[in-house]
């Protein structure tokens, strides 16, 4: 069945940013790369407004005759757009892969790589272009141990495996003749990829906030940092990058030019999290507790459980949950690295 311009626009209208007129198109690695950045972060959504007929006569096979004339061997023409695409989406993977995976073994040899592999590998498979997948997870593979602990390191892991992408792009191969794919089971994988992507983020988001907060901070901080050679870019950037946050602090009656970050952490690390509630009662502290009244309850219970000065049997195992409950209640009050 013939795929409508007028249908796809209606759908790009409605819910663009969810990729549903990809998926009325079949193009389905574009409408799961929609899902997970919201549109291409909403840029690739206005951007496609005026690709849609060009996507439309793909979906209608125009240029079948054209691609099968075509000898195989002849390589794609290079992309910009697609290139920086997958730069930055392997960054964006990556990023993600740190904030909601980063307590697992070896991440930053074969977890981290292998997310941003998956990013740049999702935006060369859009289209009629594909890649080799095993080359751009090697590439991955072996320039993640380079930048080994660098909460940078997303950003030249996914430069290194769009050079490698897009060296090996090649035509994706016709389909079978007669070969469909019904919408249900399409829903059913995207769904799922969806939910992969998106469980571990949003397990870390509400369960360890005050952490994932700390953790962006200092990624906008190491990222504003490069720049210190070029004042009026650094500006630029950070006037880019806080610009939600500023937002934010007018909703909330804040003054534009206020510092706006300081103002969206009060606003979300209000609440303790349950774990910091519990550090608080190991540490025999209220919630309004300083860092002052935390660092002198610790020095005093430290002292009293040190298995060196107390002989009871539990002296052990209560010292190192006062040390721990001092970690956990002292990474919540760290000082911001910038403003």
């Amino acid at each position: 069945m013939a795929k409508s311009v007028m249908v796809a626009y209606v759908l790009w209208a409605m819910g663009g940013p969810l990729g549903l007129h990809h998926v009325y198109l079949g193009r389905d690695s574009h409408a799961l790369l929609w899902m997970l950045t919201l549109g291409g972060f909403g840029f690739g959504w206005v951007r496609e407004f005026i690709r849609i007929p060009a996507y439309v006569g793909e979906a209608n096979q125009d240029a079948e005759k054209d691609r099968k004339t075509r000898p195989t061997r002849v390589l794609p023409p290079v992309s910009p757009v697609r290139f920086v695409g997958q730069v930055f989406v392997g960054i964006y993977f990556g990023t993600v892969a740190l904030i909601g995976l980063n307590s697992l073994s070896f991440f930053y040899l074969i977890v981290l790589p292998l997310c941003v592999g998956a990013g740049v590998h999702l935006v060369s498979c859009i289209g009629q272009q594909t890649s080799d997948l095993r080359k751009t997870l090697t590439t991955c593979l072996i320039t993640s141990p380079i930048f080994y602990g660098s909460s940078l390191s997303p950003l030249p892991i996914s430069l290194a495996a769009s050079i490698t992408a897009a060296s090996q792009r090649r035509h994706r191969p016709p389909p079978p003749p007669g070969s469909t794919q019904k919408l249900g089971p399409r829903i059913y994988r995207l769904g799922l990829a969806w939910l992969a992507f998106s469980a571990p983020l949003g397990y870390c988001i509400f369960h360890n906030t005050t952490a994932t907060l700390y953790y962006l901070s200092d990624c906008v901080a190491a990222l504003l940092e490069m720049f210190w050679f070029l004042p009026w870019l650094r500006n630029v950037f950070e006037y880019i990058l806080l610009m939600p946050y500023r937002l934010l602090c007018v909703i909330t009656g804040g003054g534009y030019y206020e510092d706006a970050w300081r103002r969206m952490l009060e606003i979300l690390l209000k609440e303790y999290t349950e774990k910091e509630k519990e550090s608080l009662r190991v540490l025999s502290l209220e919630i309004e507790a300083s860092l002052e009244d935390i660092t002198r309850s610790y020095r005093e219970l430290a002292k009293t459980w040190h298995p060196d000065h107390n002989p009871s049997k539990d002296a052990e195992a209560m010292f190192v949950k006062i040390n721990e409950a001092y970690e956990i209640l002292l990474r919540r009050h760290k000082p911001q690295r910038f403003k």
